[in-house]
């Protein structure tokens, strides 16, 4: 009676898409290593490349937009490269009793993951900047570094927060 139990909550679990089912696994493996160096030097390195592209382009007549799956796409390759260069040496934390490598083993999926959810973070662009330079193009008036940036922040902020709720 349990293994029914168990196979009902396992079909549960499961994804009623064929495709998902046989490319992604329903249980994790806890041993992949997902926070690594490369997650952070590639997420970081993407999220402000794409935040810049996208910004950079916007301001154009006809606006260009690059997606997080143009990172995706070009990660994966630089993900495996690091992982053959980098060394896998571990190196302590000064004063603690931890230590980290900079190469735990292969590229894997949840790095990509990871990667790809920083990108698609940057690819879009802060609203509140459209204000400053219309601001500064057609009113000829210069905004405070301070202000602009209080008004970048607090346009984010709401309008993160109304996203937020509309998810809920």
């Amino acid at each position: 009676m349990s293994s029914e139990a168990e196979e009902e909550e396992e079909e549960v679990n499961d994804s009623p898409i064929e495709q998902v089912r046989l490319t992604v696994p329903i249980t994790d493996d806890p041993t992949i290593p997902a926070l690594t160096f490369r997650t952070w030097v590639l997420g970081v390195a993407s999220c402000v490349f794409l935040s810049f592209l996208n910004q950079f382009f916007s301001f154009r007549s006809n606006a260009l937009y690059v997606s997080s799956v143009s990172a995706q796409i070009l990660v994966l390759p630089m993900g495996k490269l690091m992982a053959a260069t980098l060394p896998e040496k571990a190196i302590p934390i000064p004063f603690t009793k931890w230590s980290f490598s900079l190469n735990p083993g292969p590229f894997n999926m949840k790095e990509h993951v990871l990667i790809t959810i920083f990108a698609n973070c940057g690819a879009t662009g802060a609203f509140g900047l459209t204000v400053v330079t219309t601001v500064r193009a057609f009113y000829h008036r210069h905004i405070n570094v301070m202000a602009a940036l209080l008004l970048i922040l607090t346009t984010q902020e709401v309008l993160s927060e109304e996203a937020s709720s509309l998810t809920v």
